[in-house]
């Protein structure tokens, strides 16, 4: 399970990973990462700027 979740910059939430590439937001929304600070959003298409999913990669090495 993450530790930290993922800030969606565009709609002021938060981002939860399902896998490398996949994350669920607070509203339930599908997300898809593009790059390590874009997502897009599965159901409208939205690109969202998001912080770093790199980061938390590197947290699940050290557990």
């Amino acid at each position: 399970m993450m530790k930290n979740p993922i800030w969606d910059i565009d709609d002021g939430d938060f981002m939860f990973r399902t896998s490398d590439n996949m994350a669920i937001d607070s509203d339930g929304h599908m997300m898809m990462r593009m790059s390590n600070n874009m997502a897009m959003d599965m159901d409208s298409g939205d690109i969202h700027f998001t912080s770093s999913w790199s980061r938390y990669q590197d947290d699940e090495e050290d557990d």
